[in-house]
């Protein structure tokens, strides 16, 4: 059972928990080099280090994220001790992001993984997980098209997450000193996510749609894009860029 205050921060945790507990922990997922027990550790590191941020944070003694070797822990114990650590992880964070709502303005700056963010990043980021690694359980199922399919998580992708989401991209794409990638994704009604890189650095904004689009699809496959995921279906994205702009603008799109 999970405590009204706890689905109240994050409701994708009901649809999350229900797709975990209908597969096996060794079964594999979209996400290629996870299981679904890999995806468990993550989302459970997740949820502490966004707590453990910001609670520091409340506390007047910032500290710094740590990197994603504080999933490690998680992988040496039990399934059972992990589901535990799982919900009470989760419970934290949403105390922790009520206090901070009560304590500090919507606008506050708060670092997090070496960049400025504002106090509702915390919460909102472990619900974009949430949808996100439910993808990665059940791939294209209704729940899943209609979370990734909401406008924040797009807004979250490109402003909060975007530009880390792009360096693994960049970096794999070995970009000269001349080398420039550019890619415009466009969703029908929503501004076009624009994508650059070279040799150095990457960018990633909304803008207003403007000229051809290198991807056209919608919202939720562009989501999936942008996080280096693949939907089910191709034919739910079109492009008439050309093979060879295509293949570097999706090789640009690596995620994590």
């Amino acid at each position: 059972m999970i405590p009204s205050r706890v689905e109240e921060t994050l409701p994708e945790l009901a649809p999350f928990v229900h797709a975990v507990q209908g597969r096996r922990p060794d079964d594999g997922t979209w996400c290629e080099a996870w299981t679904v027990r890999d995806v468990l550790v993550h989302q459970t590191g997740n949820a502490e280090e966004l707590a453990r941020v910001l609670q520091a944070f409340l506390e007047g003694t910032p500290v710094e994220t740590r990197s994603f070797d504080r999933e490690d822990p998680y992988r040496r114990i039990s399934d059972s001790d992990l589901w535990t650590a799982f919900l009470n992880n989760c419970e934290k964070l949403s105390e922790v992001a009520a206090a901070a709502a009560q304590q500090l303005t919507p606008d506050t700056e708060v670092m997090w993984t070496g960049r400025s963010v504002k106090v509702p990043f915390f919460a909102e980021h472990m619900r974009e997980e949430l949808i996100l690694h439910r993808w990665d359980l059940t791939g294209d199922d209704r729940t899943a098209v209609e979370a990734l399919n909401e406008p924040w998580m797009t807004e979250h992708s490109v402003v909060s997450v975007g530009r880390p989401l792009l360096e693994r991209g960049r970096t794999g794409l070995n970009l000269g000193s001349e080398g420039r990638v550019e890619g415009r994704l466009r969703t029908p009604g929503m501004d076009d996510v624009v994508v650059t890189a070279d040799a150095d650095g990457g960018s990633i904004r909304l803008a207003a749609p403007e000229g051809p689009a290198t991807i056209e699809s919608d919202a939720a496959v562009r989501v999936l894009l942008l996080w280096g995921r693949r939907p089910a279906d191709a034919s739910r994205w079109h492009s008439s860029a050309g093979p060879d702009t295509l293949r570097r603008v999706r090789a640009l799109l690596g995620g994590y």
